[in-house]
């Protein structure tokens, strides 16, 4: 499976060792930046999510300080569902529940092991639909 990932300078280092853990088992797309300079997260995320939809790619990963500001532009995009998740719980709750596509880390608040942990959860977790179908449907703006 190919999946996208994408930070600003707060998430730089995270998303290195993040491809580094996924490298073996997954397509991965680093779609930048690659150095801990100063940059704006909108950039980013867009580029990340325009690439998602463009090239057909189920889930990705946004990393930033917080994972709000890339949460709150990747949100934008019609049948984007991104999740903030700081621990496995909620990342399976997030995809169980909310079929969320987009992961997004706070960097500046779980360590490394945390994020595997975390990422890998989001990955191996299936939408249950059912009574939850219902609900996502009733997510997206026209």
């Amino acid at each position: 499976m190919k999946i996208n990932i994408s930070s600003d300078h707060a998430g730089v280092e995270l998303k290195a060792a993040i491809t580094k853990h996924l490298i073996t088992n997954y397509e991965v797309n680093d779609l930048g930046p690659s150095s801990t300079d100063s940059v704006d997260y909108p950039d980013y995320a867009h580029k990340l999510i325009e690439d998602m939809q463009t090239n057909n790619v189920p889930i990705s990963i946004l990393i930033c300080g917080s994972a709000n500001g890339v949460s709150m532009v990747a949100n934008k995009y019609k049948d984007i569902r991104a999740a903030i998740c700081w621990n496995k719980d909620i990342a399976d709750l997030a995809r169980k529940h909310n079929n969320a596509n987009v992961l997004s880390l706070p960097a500046r608040f779980i360590t490394e092991s945390q994020a595997f942990e975390i990422v890998d959860t989001f990955l191996h977790t299936e939408f249950e639909g059912g009574r939850h179908l219902r609900r996502v449907n009733k997510i997206n703006c026209d």
